[in-house]
């Protein structure tokens, strides 16, 4: 089945949405992107579009650090995305990625005087990790100072990470903050089981923001009972730890079973990991009606 892109204000086939090798955020990652997952459900036979009007909300604030003026509102993004996935008809869970960028076939570092353009292309896309993971602390760390936008241009230290982590025989990295303390994975926000609370670095550790992450907290919180301390965490504090998960629109939430070849737990998915992966699994592909207004619905032929 083929995939499509809207590109340049029109729908098209995905091969076909090509930019010009002079386009300016190709050379300064002058961007900003969303990652948003549309999962399918065997039994509704519909795709659900999980807290798509959140994801372009946070696009917009991103567009703002870069001086992207998007020429379209939170809504309107939302109804073209309805229609593309709509388009692609895909019957399998599928990745979304929107990206707003300098659109200016023009050299020389600035934000200023510069056309912007937005696109969005759909494809299929299953688990993004293996269902549990190792994990080593990388050598790479977050920059210091980190607007809260998912930039292209912010992403080179998370690849560095990524990439030195799977060449020593790892699945993913965890980033430390500048300071020293834990951050992110390369790629997703990571979470502690400690004494039956979760614990997850705060919003000054040099994170993002994650709905994925904001998701869980709540779902602990409303279905679990269990609360989330947010604080700075020490490296040594990962290796003590009774459960260690990561969550990602990519990743959903995956357990980690190790971290620099120090075993969690019983190296196998914890007992409230297990069950915080089961209420997400549920509540992303209209499962749970306590939580629908988190999902869009999309009817495929």
């Amino acid at each position: 089945m083929p995939s499509y892109a809207y590109f340049q204000k029109q729908f098209v086939p995905l091969p076909e949405a090509k930019i010009g090798v002079m386009t300016h955020a190709l050379h300064y990652g002058i961007a900003a992107f969303e990652g948003i997952r549309g999962n399918w459900n065997s039994d509704h036979k519909q795709m659900y579009i999980f807290r798509l009007k959140e994801h372009y909300e946070r696009l917009h604030n991103s567009c703002q650090v870069l001086k992207i003026n998007l020429p379209y509102t939170v809504d309107e993004l939302c109804q073209i995305t309805v229609k593309l996935v709509e388009k692609c008809g895909f019957q399998e869970d599928i990745y979304i990625r929107p990206l707003a960028y300098k659109s200016s076939e023009a050299l020389g570092v600035r934000l200023h005087d510069l056309e912007c353009d937005f696109l969005v292309f759909a494809f299929p896309w299953g688990p993004y990790l293996p269902d549990k993971v190792s994990c080593g602390v990388s050598s790479w760390r977050c920059p210091k100072e980190v607007p809260r936008a998912k930039l292209t241009g912010l992403y080179i230290n998370n690849a560095l990470a990524k990439t030195e982590a799977v060449e020593n025989g790892f699945d993913e990295a965890i980033m430390l903050t500048a300071d020293g303390y834990v951050a992110d994975g390369s790629g997703e926000n990571i979470f502690l089981v400690t004494d039956g609370k979760l614990v997850t670095p705060a919003s000054y550790n040099s994170i993002l923001m994650g709905i994925t992450r904001d998701t869980v907290i709540k779902l602990a919180k409303n279905e679990l009972g269990i609360e989330t301390i947010e604080k700075s965490i020490e490296r040594a504090e990962l290796y003590a730890a009774d459960e260690c998960f990561l969550t990602g629109t990519a990743a959903n939430v995956t357990p980690v079973a190790e971290i620099d070849r120090r075993q969690i737990g019983n190296g196998e998915i914890g007992e409230i990991t297990k069950k915080l992966q089961q209420l997400y699994s549920n509540v992303i592909r209209g499962n749970n009606s306590k939580y629908l207004d988190w999902c869009t619905p999309v009817y495929t032929k």
